[in-house]
């Protein structure tokens, strides 16, 4: 399983968006997911396509789609609870 990091973030790695990307592809093809990813999430194959290889510009609505459809979690702590014990 790959994990971000999170937290204090302070000198860790900043994540990019073709690890998030990256990501997203293997648990896809770990999952047998092909084109149906698209139809299942109410996305087109073109930007699946894009999101997996990193588009900075994809849509956030969209992507947060293809997460959920996939099963991968993600967590947004806000600055305020960071180094609170969250």
């Amino acid at each position: 399983m790959l994990r971000f990091p999170y937290g204090d973030l302070r000198g860790a790695m900043k994540i990019t968006v073709e690890q998030i990307g990256a990501l997203i592809r293997a648990t896809r093809k770990g999952s047998g997911y092909s084109e149906e990813l698209a139809l299942t999430s109410g996305t087109g194959l073109r930007f699946v396509v894009d999101l997996e290889r990193g588009k900075e510009t994809c849509e956030i609505g969209k992507a947060l789609t293809i997460l959920q459809t996939l099963g991968i979690k993600l967590t947004l702590v806000p600055p305020s609870a960071v180094g609170k014990g969250e």
